[in-house]
């Protein structure tokens, strides 16, 4: 046979082989492409009879579950519980009466103001109240002249006016004078004419608690009804304010147990939701959920970051799966290893749901029936990777 004999024979074997491979290579393509549409990737496992006493698997059946949201919060004082002390008057810090850490009472003295407003306020209520005894005194002798017919009943009448004017002119000092921090032995030797007390307004506690801030120092000029002094706060509770991102949060509502860990303390502490926010955080696109946790032991201190877990109410059902079972790829995608046979195991993508315990909710991905690798998922990811 001839060169050009023999080139000739060649093309018809070469052609085939040609069509074969693209045929081949197009049912790849094709089986891929199944495989990608049904969530499934092209990765299967082959087990030896030695290797399937490692894998252990479970059937996937529609379950009743409570999920839970599990999230971080951050601890903040309860604002039913707590308050900020304003300034009442305005002048310097004369002295200063308690440290912070120290447990107070409702209208115990803070501290003490040196003003010139005290003193006129002083001055103020002294006159009104000579005033108001003055027109007491007169009313009193125009009722007894007009019993007797001795006074006509309009100056009578202008009497009581007058004593009226004077007593609500005498109230609005001593309401002044109140607001100042005057305590009820000072008011009283006021009301008896005694001398005056120091020209020194107090600052008090308007409610009780634990002094936690003490915001000035001796000698600060202070300006009413703008200067904070001290912050005041119940620390037998505390509010822990978490965000919950919109795939969690219409597992969460009010009147929730929430387990509340932090790693300042080995125990946990339980709390209830108060409150789920109306409006998402534009930046973050969480929504704020806030959570009332009695404080033993006052573990809890105010911006301390801890682990929430919020646990539904009311149950619903799904398909669970072990949190074992669950393996993520290079992309931070969640997938598991589904049984195809006896000795077979194809991985495939699932989207997860809320969590329960120790499972994961599968949203897709999987349908009742399946069997899923648990222990020995990953021997099975380390048998794809090599």
């Amino acid at each position: 046979m001839t060169g050009r004999t023999a080139r000739r024979a060649r093309w018809p074997m070469l052609a085939f082989l040609m069509t074969a491979t693209t045929l081949a290579s197009c049912g790849r393509r094709s089986g891929e492409a199944e495989a990608a549409a049904s969530g499934t990737t092209d990765t299967t496992v082959t087990l030896e009879r030695a290797q399937r006493g490692q894998i252990h698997t479970e059937r996937v059946e529609p379950t009743s579950f409570n999920a839970s949201v599990t999230t971080t919060g951050t601890v903040a004082f309860n604002g039913d519980r707590s308050t900020q002390v304003l300034a009442p008057i305005s002048g310097p810090v004369a002295r200063l009466l308690v440290s912070p850490g120290a447990e107070v009472r409702k209208g115990e003295p803070l501290a003490t103001v040196a003003s010139p407003d005290f003193a006129a306020a002083v001055a103020s209520y002294r006159k009104a109240d000579v005033t108001w005894r003055n027109a007491e005194r007169i009313a009193s002798q125009d009722e007894q002249l007009f019993a007797n017919d001795a006074l006509a009943r309009r100056d009578l009448d202008q009497a009581h006016a007058d004593l009226a004017g004077a007593a609500a002119d005498r109230e609005a000092a001593l309401l002044q004078l109140r607001a100042l921090g005057v305590d009820g032995a000072a008011m009283d030797s006021l009301g008896s004419g005694r001398p005056a007390p120091a020209a020194e307004a107090a600052i008090r506690a308007p409610i009780a608690g634990t002094l936690v801030e003490r915001l000035i120092t001796p000698g600060q000029l202070l300006q009413a009804g703008t200067t904070p002094c001290f912050t005041i706060a119940d620390l037998s509770s505390v509010w822990v304010l978490a965000n919950v991102f919109e795939g969690d949060i219409g597992a969460v509502s009010r009147g929730e147990s929430a387990i509340i860990t932090t790693d300042a303390s080995p125990d946990t502490l339980t709390g209830r939701v108060d409150y789920v926010a109306a409006l998402v955080d534009p930046a973050t696109k969480a929504t704020a959920v806030r959570v009332v946790v009695p404080n033993r032991d006052r573990v809890l201190k105010r911006d301390m970051l801890v682990r929430v877990s919020i646990r539904a109410l009311k149950p619903r059902t799904g398909l669970l799966v072990p949190v074992a079972a669950v393996l993520r790829d290079d992309e931070n995608l969640p997938f598991v290893f589904v049984a195809s046979g006896a000795d077979r195991c194809a991985r495939r993508r699932i989207e997860l749901g809320q969590r329960s315990g120790d499972r994961y909710e599968v949203r897709s991905g999987l349908a009742a029936g399946d069997v899923v690798a648990t222990d020995g998922a990953l021997f099975l990811e380390g048998a794809t990777t090599q």
